[in-house]
């Protein structure tokens, strides 16, 4: 009986078994490509319309209005003091995807610039349209526990450490950024950036619940 017992144990020490709800190292490649890619061209159809997304995201979209640099770079610059704080706060192996798909975020965005001819396009569609792509490029990543900066970085951090909303405190954050940036923008482009924000945020409020949903 002791015998049987002893190579019960040993089997299980040798091999364990394998936790099936953890994503495997290219289930994480994957995300993060597509995440990113999802939120590149979000932002892409947004800039398009002349209007303001949410977060980070949003202030290099505002902020790109008037430097001559694409909204890539100005994301991953302004992005630095926030990599500080979740290195800091959410840990290394977190800030080393998130860095990666920041970067990811740039490099689409400069290819979705050079591959997209966009002539024309309505504002409603563009907040909507971008807002949900976005959104949803966000919930692929949060999926595989990365981020993209910014607010993002808060919210994610909030809801580690008390278990706040994402989707709730990146829209109440969201609306700060866009409230600076009614200076600089007319009550119309300011109602479709509202707009594109709560697209962007909704998405994460419904499908973003570890209540409901596994596999964070």
């Amino acid at each position: 009986m002791c015998a049987v017992y002893w190579r019960m144990v040993s089997d299980e020490t040798i091999s364990p078994v394998r936790d099936e709800t953890r994503h495997t190292l290219i289930e994480d490649a994957f995300a993060l490509v597509t995440g990113a890619w999802l939120i590149s061209f979000g932002l892409v159809l947004m800039k398009s319309a002349g209007i303001v997304t949410a977060g980070i995201a949003g202030l290099a979209l505002l902020v790109s209005y008037y430097v001559p640099l694409g909204v890539g770079l100005l994301f991953f610059l302004i992005n630095i003091p926030f990599f500080m704080i979740g290195l800091i706060k959410l840990g290394r192996a977190f800030m080393l995807r998130t860095i990666i798909a920041a970067g990811l975020i740039f490099v689409f965005s400069a290819v979705a610039r050079s591959s997209l001819d966009i002539a024309s396009i309505h504002p409603a569609f563009a907040a909507l349209g971008g807002g949900t792509v976005s959104g949803l490029g966000l919930l692929v990543l949060l999926r595989h526990k990365t981020g993209v900066g910014g607010v993002n970085i808060i919210a994610i951090w909030m809801h580690q450490s008390r278990g706040w909303s994402v989707g709730r405190m990146q829209m109440a954050l969201d609306g700060v950024i866009l409230l600076v940036a009614l200076a600089s923008l007319d009550l119309a482009s300011f109602g479709w950036s509202v707009l594109s924000m709560f697209a962007v945020n909704i998405t994460l409020v419904i499908w973003h619940r570890p209540d409901r949903y596994t596999g964070y």
